[in-house]
């Protein structure tokens, strides 16, 4: 039976020099990125007419594809002007996601390497809502994130989120909405589709950088509007019990910014102070510096 692949909602996608509105055909059953997953992309956000911090996600959309042996072809610059472009056609008052994504045609001789020539470009805008208000239910992992020496954990890329696709799908068939990983140390890393932060006695903490997880443009946003406002926010080693010990739980990611956490397996949380100050400091940034 045919797969109905129509967009649920207004999307507009750029590619080869043009804008074509819905879910067009971009690649094949021979392409590399088709069977052999040479695919990175990147997430910002568009909302009341501004879309912060998109130059720092057009970069990184261009390191990615480095990682993964792509070679970007647009130059951070232009991508940027692309998604203002492509932004006129939608509602002045719309939520849009802003997906640059890069993948590879051809791979190279015994096919496996990708061919950095066969590299292509889309930009692809859909019209979310954001729901940062609507607070979630967490659950501890039984799968972990992989460290940097078995996968490329320093790109934002494709091959990487099936790994989230399980761990998210075992949690919801156990009631809860998303999943605490771990590293293969066994240490908090995040969530299966976000960075988190814990609040002990006032006292913001995120899992430190060690390279298997993506520390997040809205995650360091967010630390640096604590320091700036005077409240300690810390990047260190943590682990599942310091979080069932947190005073307050929280979520931050491109998609929905700042996310209340109210439940991790059978603690439950309050929506706290910390996670409202985090939204507050990030809209009041956004609106006074984004265009």
């Amino acid at each position: 039976m045919a797969v109905d692949t129509s967009p649920s909602s207004t999307t507009w996608t750029y590619v080869d020099g043009e804008w074509l509105p819905g879910n067009p055909p971009l690649i094949g059953p021979t392409s590399h990125a088709m069977w052999l997953a040479s695919t990175v992309f990147d997430g910002a956000r568009y909302f009341e007419g501004m879309a912060p911090d998109l130059d720092q996600h057009c970069q990184r959309i261009n390191r990615s594809a480095r990682a993964l042996g792509l070679a970007p072809t647009m130059q951070p610059e232009e991508i940027e002007a692309l998604v203002w472009e492509g932004l006129k056609r939608f509602d002045k008052d719309a939520a849009v996601y802003i997906k640059p994504m890069y993948w590879g045609e051809h791979g190279q001789a015994g096919l496996v390497p990708v061919d950095p020539a066969s590299t292509r470009f889309a930009l692809c805008l859909f019209e979310t809502p954001m729901r940062s208000t609507v607070p979630v239910k967490l659950t501890v992992s039984p799968f972990r994130r992989p460290s940097p020496e078995v996968a490329m954990t320093h790109a934002k890329a494709g091959s990487l989120y099936p790994n989230s696709g399980r761990m998210m799908l075992e949690a919801r068939s156990r009631g809860f909405d998303n999943a605490l990983a771990c590293d293969m140390n066994g240490n908090v890393a995040e969530t299966a589709s976000a960075n988190i932060f814990l609040v002990k006695d006032g006292i913001p903490m995120t899992p430190a950088d060690n390279g298997c997880f993506l520390a997040g443009i809205t995650r360091k946003r967010i630390l640096k509007l604590f320091r700036d406002n005077g409240i300690p926010a810390e990047e260190r080693t943590l682990t599942v019990k310091d979080f069932m010990e947190a005073d307050e739980l929280f979520l931050t990611g491109n998609y929905n910014k700042v996310v209340p956490v109210i439940k991790l397996d059978d603690r439950d949380f309050q929506q706290g102070p910390r996670a409202k100050k985090a939204m507050e400091l990030y809209m009041d940034w956004a609106r006074a510096t984004c265009k």
